[in-house]
């Protein structure tokens, strides 16, 4: 079946449906990893965003269960080169294609995605529609102009939690990465509270690997229902969207700073530096692979992270007294990271959970491990684990 993405700035692609058919709009990024397709489709910080995968093939290993990172995927579209029709791998339950088309999701393939990429990357990204069931290149055009977008806009309470819950599932699965192999139990006997703001799974599995009793929290957890949980810590998660669009976020996050050690990841890292005083910037297409070399600004070390994120914090809006820079991306100069001087709280924006190495940052949970226990500013706790 024919289908065809239409951008924002009138250029126009056409293609063959895959999942679902239908309609649906969203901002168009792309992802320069080779392999996770899965991990990236079902992340939900990609809710109201479509994925061009530069891999110009997908789906030959196919889809199982454990390498979800939330419930269900969240992608607003998915953009290839070449749908595998011929999945080959002795874990796959099934193929990609009768995936998204279970969970709704529309997609094309058959385009030129090296070209929508080089596209992106001079333009920033753009607003853009996938559509089966309207092939009218002008109408399509409009109606990419016409939607939203992102900015001001809350697009966490469609994807957090509903109610609060302690996270049973332990650490990863056989095939997965396994925490107990990299991390101490350093979190043993601790409590943490997790803001589900589309928190991914294998965040939970690491901590719940570490030792920690998690529990995870929606989004609009106020921080007088935290104070009854009685957690020795706090952790802000991922998530889609503006941060400046959360002024209820910001505002529970402000109030907990000081009460209790906090660790935030992605959009949690940007509501931490919002609760500071500080703002966050849009990009002008955003960072999403497994290839993103940052450095560590206390070892000067450059590690090599995975990264899904259209905003970053302006540090220079921060008051430096208070703050400082923690770690730096290498490709365009922005904020990675952030340690409070006075009180035990920082974070990243890229994602540690993601495994890149599959170890090189699990300091991050040990350092967070710490803060708890420790309760002091992170340059100030001795680390069980090596940094």
């Amino acid at each position: 079946m024919p289908a065809k993405l239409a951008l924002e700035n009138g250029k126009v692609f056409t293609g063959h449906l895959i999942g679902a058919p239908g309609e649906s709009a969203a901002e168009v990024v792309f992802n320069t990893s080779l392999t996770g397709y899965q991990e990236i489709f079902t992340d939900a910080s990609y809710n109201g965003q479509m994925v061009v995968m530069t891999n110009p093939l997908i789906g030959n290993y196919g889809i199982n269960a454990e390498d979800e990172e939330s419930f269900r995927p969240h992608v607003g579209g998915v953009i290839v080169r070449e749908l595998s029709r011929r999945i080959s791998n002795f874990r796959a339950s099934g193929d990609l294609n009768s995936y998204l088309k279970k969970y709704g999701i529309i997609g094309i393939d058959g385009v030129d995605t090296r070209a929508i990429t080089k596209m992106l990357r001079v333009s920033g990204s753009l607003k853009g529609v996938i559509s089966s069931q309207d092939l009218d290149d002008a109408r399509l055009v409009e109606k990419a102009r016409a939607w939203a977008g992102l900015i001001g806009r809350d697009m966490v309470s469609e994807v957090s939690c509903k109610k609060i819950h302690r996270w049973d599932k332990g650490p990863a699965g056989d095939f997965s990465f396994e925490p107990a192999a990299a991390f101490k139990q350093t979190g043993a006997g601790l409590r943490v509270v997790a803001f589900d703001y589309g928190i991914k799974h294998n965040i939970l599995r690491i901590l719940a690997g570490m030792g920690f009793e998690v529990t995870v929290v929606p989004a609009r957890t106020s921080p007088g229902e935290v104070h009854q949980l009685k957690p020795d810590g706090v952790f802000l998660s991922n998530g889609p969207g503006d941060p400046e669009g959360l002024p209820y976020a910001v505002d529970t996050v402000k109030k907990l700073i000081g009460e209790y050690p906090i660790f935030g990841i992605c959009l949690g890292h940007q509501l931490c530096a919002l609760a500071l005083g500080g703002k966050t910037k849009k990009l002008h297409f955003g960072h999403h692979g497994g290839n993103h070399p940052v450095q560590n600004l206390l070892t000067r070390k450059v590690e090599i992270s995975v990264q899904n994120h259209c905003f970053a914090v302006m540090m220079d809006t921060l008051n430096p007294n208070d703050v400082k820079p923690y770690f730096v991306n290498l490709n365009d100069g922005s904020n990675e990271g952030m340690i409070h001087t006075r009180l035990p709280l920082f974070s990243v924006q890229f994602h540690p959970e993601a495994s890149p190495g599959p170890t090189d940052f699990t300091f991050l949970f040990e350092q967070f491990a710490a803060l708890v226990r420790q309760k002091a500013p992170l340059e100030r706790c001795k680390l069980a684990a090596s940094t």
